[in-house]
């Protein structure tokens, strides 16, 4: 009985901390971007399953969805796939694989060292704004080396 109330008020406290989480965002915000992650996956990692768990992301990201409700505000999820911590912001040159203990990394294009977390955040936010202004399923345009498009445009045939 007295561990199962301990684990009950360490329960009620991290519900109340996410409470008063979710709804500081959603007031101090118009748009809150977040990463539409598969955590139910991410659990299956036995180094990151606690952890995950602890941090209850889904039960996070329902509060901030039904509070931006009522509130009036918008919470745009970004596809999972959108590789917002390889992606440079400054350049949009994308980085090759990235392992998760990688926390720092440096350009290859550009040369701008990147905080892989600081960096994910300003391309959510890009992307987010992007939704915002275009419409859902937009990406920000990335830039490559030397200006040229991912994909070779053809040039319009001159004729005699």
């Amino acid at each position: 009985m007295k561990v199962a109330r301990i684990h009950a008020r360490i329960s009620d406290r991290r519900r109340d901390h996410l409470h008063k989480l979710t709804t500081r965002l959603v007031r101090e915000n118009q748009t809150i971007v977040i990463e539409d992650l598969t955590v139910r996956n991410m659990v299956k990692n036995r180094s990151l399953a606690r952890a995950i768990s602890d941090a209850a992301w889904a039960e996070f990201r329902s509060m901030l969805e039904y509070k931006a409700a009522w509130y009036g505000r918008e919470v745009i999820a970004v596809d999972r796939f959108f590789p917002s911590s390889k992606l440079c912001s400054h350049c949009g040159a994308l980085a090759g694989t990235m392992p998760l203990h990688v926390r720092e990394w440096t350009c290859d294009n550009c040369g701008t060292t990147h905080d892989r977390d600081g960096n994910a955040a300003r391309n959510l936010k890009a992307a987010g704004l992007a939704v915002t202004v275009c419409g859902a399923g937009v990406r920000p345009q990335r830039r490559t080396p030397g200006g040229q498009s991912a994909t070779k445009q053809k040039t319009p045939r001159r004729e005699p």
